[in-house]
């Protein structure tokens, strides 16, 4: 049950909308359920000897405005109180008296008129839809007095919940007053009469978020808008200072054709120009984007830029992901830095997977916000990351780069998930609901970013002596216990085996590495263990996150195991390693 309040200033105006024929939804048999004394005249059901629907209308208006004609100037310029319920699309009709009782709660309350007192506002509640009502009430008292309407909003939200409940209705979420603004009904149809998906509230939001994911600074961050074809307009101070911000599309108009603004914070709270100043001021990223960490081969073969930063930012979301399954606030400000790198890795990311991607960024975007803050947490390195998949430009869908992409992708689903256990485990259930949304479009991204690269593993694993995999296949039976209880396929671990095959080519230990794999993290809420080990195997041993060509069988094993803790050999070497670059 959604309740969506508004102001206004014209009693009998909004009467005739209510009572009218709707100008988009068809009003049906618009009537009373319910009113501040149980007998204001109905419009919708005049039962007189000669009904004369407009003569009742005034007379209703009339007698709503009573009060407020009475106290004059005193009265508030927007006097009108306006509330629109609705129910969830699943569930069942209520009948007039049940939206009568709903109207009532919510008129007591919100303050409007409290129980028992003779001198609560005057208010009405039109049915004319089979799914919600409208609540009208004049904000001024029998005694000529304003009521105290604080938080209304936020007490009405707390009551729906209440006759939900008691009601059988579908439970929603509460809400904490996080939350970013929703569009109006009005910019919705706007946007579907132009034949947008979204509205520019929406476009704008997301667009600003972008601006500031990874910036280093506030000129770079309105230049990042302006690039964007996004309309900038500064708040200055007489002092020149500026003070806020305010954004528009090109070409979103009004009727007197000037253009459509909106300020940072009336798209979501993060994203006023003080709070965004609080994000740079984490401080200064250049150089730690500039210092991103070059994976290599045993030869020595630096990887592309996308494919680096990427393989960085996996490192950092692992790390976050820690954090977050710690109880400490501290983590609060690694939501944020997971939610910057959601919105780096889906600006560069290919068609293929951006629509996930950008619907996994959207989604997560209210994770990142709580009452919860951390004001000595440290984000910049994930800042950083961000910063650094931006930089480096956009990334293939094959070879390295693609590989890399879902070596991102599979640790941000499990840092999307962490998110959610810290903010459920805080009763922050939007913000827990939002963590498991984006990580289900994360996941639909990962299976269409790792479908080449684990075919490629799954075939050298299968292209392995018979002899090598056997070990290989003892050493994860002995690493992972759980699984032998398990029915499964003996080819469920082939890219796990030819990554740990391939690790000990390298010279490292297969069971150590393996090891220490296992241990950096728990493994329960991952879909595909084998999926996230491999990913962390290639990560620990600095593997090509896309393969090459599956070896031939009876190939030689390469360069002896090391011990990585001591970096002593544990075995020789019959043969040395074939330095073959990573396919780009």
């Amino acid at each position: 049950m959604i309740p969506k309040i508004r102001r206004g200033s014209r009693t009998h105006g909004l009467l005739v909308y209510l009572y009218g024929p709707g100008k988009r939804d068809e009003h049906t048999d618009p009537h009373l359920v319910g009113s501040w004394d149980g007998f204001a005249p109905d419009p919708g059901r005049d039962t007189s000897p000669e009904p004369d629907p407009k003569a009742t209308l005034a007379r209703l208006a009339a007698a709503l405005d009573l009060r407020v004609k009475q106290a004059g100037t005193d009265a508030p310029t927007e006097h009108v109180w306006h509330c629109s319920v609705r129910t969830d699309p699943g569930d069942r009709l209520l009948t007039d008296e049940e939206w009568n009782t709903v109207a009532s709660r919510l008129v007591q309350a919100t303050g409007l008129g409290p129980a028992g007192d003779p001198d609560g506002c005057r208010w009405v509640a039109v049915r004319h839809a089979d799914d919600h009502i409208h609540i009208l009430a004049t904000m001024v008292r029998g005694d000529l007095r304003r009521p105290r309407m604080n938080y209304d909003k936020k007490k009405a939200q707390t009551e729906c919940r209440l006759i939900e409940k008691e009601m059988g209705l579908r439970q929603l979420n509460p809400g904490d007053g996080t939350a970013a603004k929703n569009p109006t009904s009005q910019e919705r149809f706007k946007a579907e009469r132009t034949g947008h998906t979204d509205t520019p509230r929406e476009t704008l939001r997301e667009a600003v978020r972008q601006a500031v994911t990874g910036a280093a600074s506030e000129a770079e961050f309105f230049a990042r808008l302006r690039s964007a074809g996004i309309r900038v307009k500064p708040r200055l101070a007489p002092s020149g200072d500026t003070l806020g911000y305010s954004v528009a599309l090109p070409g979103d108009r009004n009727r007197d054709d000037q253009p459509i603004w909106f300020s940072g914070s009336t798209l979501a709270p993060d994203l006023s120009l003080p709070k965004i100043r609080q994000r740079l001021a984490t401080g200064p990223i250049d150089q730690a984007a500039k210092a991103l960490p070059a994976d290599t081969t045993g030869t020595n073969t630096r990887w592309s830029p996308p494919a680096s930063a990427r393989r960085h930012a996996s490192q950092l979301a692992e790390c976050a992901a820690v954090d977050l399954d710690t109880d400490g606030d501290e983590a609060a400000a690694q939501l944020v830095g997971v939610g910057e790198l959601l919105d780096a890795v889906a600006q560069t990311s290919l068609a293929a997977t951006r629509d996930e991607l950008r619907a996994a960024a959207r989604a997560y975007e209210r994770a990142t916000r709580s009452h919860v803050s951390a004001e000595r947490a440290d984000n910049r390195a994930l800042r950083s990351a961000a910063r650094g998949i931006i930089h480096s430009g956009g990334a293939l869908g094959r070879g390295e780069d693609g590989g890399a992409t879902a070596m991102l992708l599979s640790t941000l689903i499990l840092a999307a998930l962490a998110a959610s256990r810290w903010h459920s485990a805080r009763g922050h259930a939007q913000q827990a609901a939002a963590s498991r949304n984006a990580a289900e479009h994360l996941r639909t991204a990962y299976r269409q970013a790792a479908t080449t690269p684990m075919k490629a593993m799954r075939e050298q694993g299968r292209a392995l002596p018979e002899p090598e995999r056997r070990r290989l296949d003892a050493t994860i039976r002995a690493a992972l216990p759980e699984t032998d209880g398990r029915s499964r396929k003996a080819e469920r671990w082939d890219a796990l085996a030819a990554t740990l095959a391939q690790a000990e080519q390298a010279g490292y230990d297969p069971d150590a590495l393996l090891q220490e794999a296992i241990a950096q993290r728990e493994l329960g809420t991952a879909q595909d263990v084998n999926d996230v080990l491999v990913w962390r195997l290639r990560r620990l041993a600095k593997l090509p996150a896309h393969p090459d060509a599956p070896r031939s069988p009876g190939s030689g094993t390469g360069r002896a195991k090391t011990n990585r803790a001591t970096n002593t050999p544990t075995t020789s070497a019959a043969t040395e390693p074939r330095n073959r670059a990573p396919r780009r």
